[in-house]
């Protein structure tokens, strides 16, 4: 999935531009960039890394995005016809165009950490933005992932995870049996969650920008 959210920059008035692209399967962010600018040659370019990056094969992959100038531009659409990419967009005009990666950036504007003040350059914005996504990728346990960290679900590793997490609650429940009224929690993996779903794709990316 790709979208696009601003960043406050120093002088006042002013803003960077985070465009970032998540795995929806996963919930991990596969990348994000700062720009200086929103224009959809940025997407591009961002794109093309992710495709790389990712070894995604032609006509395997949809990517998904909101409406929005950068997301349909001509350079973008051009790389992702080249680069074998499906496309898909949101419904115009709604206010929850792009709920997995709106739900994204409030968490990331939402932590604590998050700056108070604007940033004052461009490597700035960077940095912490990196700082963001190895925390949301590897420590951050995701509630809609049955409290899994992305990596863990992206590697496969939540299988063994919620398998000793159950071997725990069992063990605990035998122990003292009069603290339970009802089963243990559910240790089972999320279920996949996809777009379009009467389209079969094997995988799906959500773009924001």
């Amino acid at each position: 999935m790709l979208g696009h959210t601003y960043l406050k920059a120093h002088p006042l008035g002013t803003f960077f531009y985070l465009y970032l692209v998540t795995d929806i399967y996963s919930r991990r962010i596969v990348s994000a960039r700062v720009y200086l600018a929103e224009n959809d040659e940025y997407a591009s370019e961002l794109f093309a890394e992710v495709q790389e990056q990712e070894k995604l094969e032609p006509n395997q992959t949809t990517l998904h995005s909101d409406n929005g100038g950068p997301m349909k531009g001509a350079t973008l659409k051009a790389t992702l016809d080249r680069l074998g990419i499906l496309t898909s967009y949101s419904r115009p005009r709604v206010s929850d165009d792009n709920p997995f990666v709106e739900s994204l950036f409030g968490t990331m504007k939402g932590r604590v950490s998050y700056p108070r003040k604007p940033f004052e350059t461009i490597d700035q914005a960077q940095a912490w933005v990196d700082a963001f996504v190895h925390w949301y990728n590897e420590e951050h346990r995701h509630g809609a992932l049955n409290w899994v960290t992305p990596i863990a679900r992206h590697t496969g590793e939540e299988h063994g995870l919620l398998q000793r997490r159950e071997q725990t609650y069992l063990k605990a429940q035998q122990r003292h049996p009069e603290r339970w009224s009802r089963h243990i929690r559910n240790c089972s993996p999320a279920p996949a969650v996809t777009l379009n779903p009467a389209k079969k794709r094997t995988s799906n990316l959500v773009i924001a920008a």
